[in-house]
């Protein structure tokens, strides 16, 4: 099949939706399809085709509400024209899907979408948005949801869609068969020292701040928390006297220590390995994957109850949820826990090594039997075939 994937950012640029779209395009390409990804201009690539990937760029930017502009006319064209089999476009809400709700008439070949959550579904901005989405999402041949119960999928069950279908996020077996046991002592990190691990862009919404407030609360005697976030010339997420250093060393940490990196991906996977918990108290999300990084690697998981991670805490017996409440002050939607029960699980996991072991092993062979890209990718595959139109 020649298979068009339409995202906003993609590779070198990172987060969750970057990082499924690739592990489905290169594993595409390994089961011998040709695959394009459509995104956003980037002026750090310097490469058009990435293992195997190729990569067209648009110099585009905005969405359907806020509004889009640059090349949205030579993209549209480039999708209708691009003798493709299949276009999948990846999360709503951003201008490589929006920019194809006028044109989607004029697609000629199989159309797919996975939504990514609906994040703007309870702000007032999106209202019109929204009521106009159920007859657009008709169009669509296949619609493909992360979770059997999250905003995306049951807005869609409300308005009587039935071309739809669940596919879990995952992990990639390839990156985490590898154990790299060397980051606690290239990072100075005690290996008798507890190490917690949280992963998420510096957003403000990622939950830096609460996973350093419990740390500091928390009676586990010495510990490292390792921030890995993409680097924000801002750090709006951390104190403005600490965000440029690599340790952070407050008063309230006492013998514990905060350590913030943005390293290249290898050492993300290896800091996975070397982590003795996942803590990730975010106040938005769909389905995050770094749930599952934590199960590939046999790290237990503690989160808030955003997006599906109750769903990804049953599914795989490895995850303690936290229960949350509206942030104050956030759009609707955006949620955070209490700061003592964030704390008080910590310490009750950190202090039970036997019950976090049991944890890691069922999470582990979960993710082996169902959640890992290699297995995830051949569904992916079904559903382009399922009815996809020959290329002309």
């Amino acid at each position: 099949m020649r298979i068009v994937h339409t995202v906003e950012f993609y590779h070198p640029r990172t987060g969750g939706a970057q990082e499924v779209v690739r592990q489905l395009s290169q594993l595409m390409v390994q089961h011998g399809h040709e695959v394009t990804v459509a995104t956003t201009a980037c002026p750090e690539r310097t490469e058009k085709v990435i293992n195997g990937v190729r990569i067209e760029e648009f110099d585009c930017r905005g969405n359907a509400v806020r509004g889009m502009s640059g090349e949205i006319e030579r993209y549209q064209k480039y999708i209708i024209d691009g003798g493709f089999d299949v276009v999948m476009s990846y999360a709503a809400q951003q201008w490589a899907t929006d920019a194809l709700f006028p044109v989607l008439d004029q697609i000629p070949c199989r159309k797919v979408l996975s939504p990514c959550g609906f994040s703007g579904l309870y702000d007032p901005a999106y209202r019109q948005y929204f009521a106009d989405l159920p007859a657009i999402l008709r169009k669509y041949d296949h619609l493909i949801f992360h979770s059997e119960s999250y905003r995306d999928i049951e807005f869609c069950r409300s308005h009587g869609l039935a071309n739809m279908e669940v596919i879990p996020n995952g992990a990639s077996a390839e990156e985490f068969s590898h154990v790299d046991k060397s980051f606690r002592a290239r990072h100075g990190i005690a290996e008798k020292a507890l190490m917690l691990l949280t992963v998420g862009s510096h957003t403000c919404w990622k939950g830096h701040t609460e996973a350093i407030a419990a740390l500091a609360a928390a009676k586990i005697g010495p510990a490292v928390l390792v921030i890995i976030g993409n680097t924000n010339a801002s750090l709006g997420c951390l104190p403005r006297d600490i965000a440029q250093s690599k340790w952070i060393r407050l008063k309230s940490l006492g013998r514990k220590r905060v350590l913030l990196l943005d390293p290249p991906r290898p050492d993300v996977i290896a800091a996975y390995h070397a982590a003795d918990l996942f803590v990730f108290p975010s106040n938005i999300e769909c389905s995050p994957l770094v749930l599952f990084e934590a199960m590939a690697s046999r790290t237990p998981f503690i989160a808030n109850d955003v997006g599906n991670s109750r769903e990804i805490a049953g599914w795989s017996g490895s995850g303690l949820i936290l229960p949350t409440h509206q942030k104050p002050g956030a759009p609707p939607g955006y949620c955070q826990c209490n700061i003592a029960d964030l704390t008080r699980g910590i310490e009750e996991l950190l202090a039970d090594p036997a019950r976090r072991s049991v944890m890691a092993d069922h999470g582990y062979q979960a993710w082996k039997e169902r959640f890992n890209w290699e297995y995830l990718s051949t569904r992916y595959e079904a559903a382009y075939q399922a009815h996809a139109v020959p290329s002309r």
